[in-house]
């Protein structure tokens, strides 16, 4: 089997409403999401995403990976696109870094080679270790009143692990914290996302004032020395995000035991490929994970689940999903959502077809 053509799609996906993260420094109103189609040879097509959180989240931004994938695109047509190692070396070669970049084109590959074999795509991350996958309830920054709102709305639809985003003032920090932890029922978690907004000793002081260990801490500071100096001086587990970006940067949270769990994005790392490297080295050291990507449709969100349900569910937390946020339906088929989980068909490869009429005409093809 080879790779013939290469087709791109752009598609804006307008939020409900908008999101605030990083204690309201940061407002997000539309994603701009990156979809493609390989065709191969033996009239297989495969499916793929990626979507940045917008240009301020990340080093990332959606008309970079559409420029970048002009520069890989030569690179694979030809190629056997089952042979998922290999053409990730391939992409390596012909654009080394940019990993956000790859995300797409591998999970196109993964869904071909799903098709190929008529397995659904868990079947070849890992197999089935549950019947669902737990979800995340967001609860976007506000006053401690509007984010305990939002709390309580997820749990009567069937929530029980919520991410609350905060950072950026200290004082209404702590009030946000005790809020949510004086309403969270025995078996329900909660994680504290503050998004890089607070320097090493504003963690210390919030993480320390709070005399609870239940709550878990994500990406308290911008770096890996700075999240390491909060390691040392809290005792509540701390989950790493923005900074796992690469399998080196996994290798020195661990070797520094900074985090007991990290944030598993899968267009962040590059795709499926390399997220599921990161996932076994997870499982082998104990690391536990949220598995999710940085944004998109029902396309990249039925992609990460997969990748969830095909992990020991002692070493994941939960998934967030991003296409609840925005009412642009990109595809029909893939997982679904009830409860506060996620089920899966037994469909091959994604298991979902898209909707041409909302893709549009793609904006480059490469043949």
């Amino acid at each position: 089997m080879k790779i013939t053509r290469i087709s791109v799609y752009q598609v804006d996906l307008p939020l409900d409403k908008p999101y605030w993260l990083s204690g309201g420094r940061l407002k997000f109103e539309k994603l701009d999401s990156t979809i493609v189609s390989i065709e191969t040879d033996e009239g297989i097509t495969g499916w793929g995403e990626a979507c940045p959180w917008g240009v301020t989240y990340l080093p990332a931004f959606a008309g970079g990976i559409r420029a970048g994938i002009a520069e890989l695109a030569p690179a694979i047509i030809g190629q056997e696109p089952r042979h998922l190692d290999y053409i990730n070396k391939i992409m390596d070669i012909a654009l080394p870094g940019h990993w956000y970049i790859k995300s797409a084109l591998d999970m196109a590959c993964w869904d071909i080679l799903g098709k190929s074999a008529n397995l659904p795509l868990y079947a070849l991350l890992g197999g089935r270790f549950s019947s669902h996958v737990t979800l995340h309830n967001m609860v976007s920054t506000g006053t401690p009143e509007e984010m305990l709102a939002i709390v309580r709305a997820g749990r009567a639809k069937g929530y029980t692990i919520y991410s609350a985003k905060i950072g950026a003032d200290v004082s209404l920090d702590i009030e946000r914290i005790q809020a949510l932890l004086a309403d969270l029922p025995p078996g329900e978690s909660v994680t504290f996302d503050v998004n890089r907004a607070w320097l090493p000793d504003q963690a210390i002081i919030v993480m320390n004032t709070i005399n609870d260990a239940r709550p878990y801490f994500e990406q308290p500071c911008e770096t890996l020395e700075e999240c390491s100096t909060v390691r040392r001086l809290t005792r509540q587990p701390i989950i790493l995000d923005e900074c796992i970006q690469s399998f080196e940067d996994l290798l020195l949270a661990q070797r520094d035991q900074i985090a007991q769990a990290i944030g598993l994005k899968v267009g962040r790392v590059g795709g499926l490929t390399k997220a599921k490297r990161m996932r076994d080295f997870c499982v082998a050291t104990g690391i536990r994970m949220n598995i999710e990507d940085t944004g998109g449709s029902v396309i990249s969100d039925t992609a990460v689940i997969h990748l969830a349900m095909a992990t020991p569910e002692t070493h994941r937390r939960a998934t967030w999903e991003c296409s609840p946020l925005h009412s642009v339906v990109t595809a029909d088929g893939g997982y679904i959502r009830e409860n506060g989980k996620a089920t899966l068909p037994d469909s091959p490869g994604l298991g979902i077809e898209p909707r041409l009429a909302i893709l549009g005409d793609p904006v480059a093809v490469y043949s």
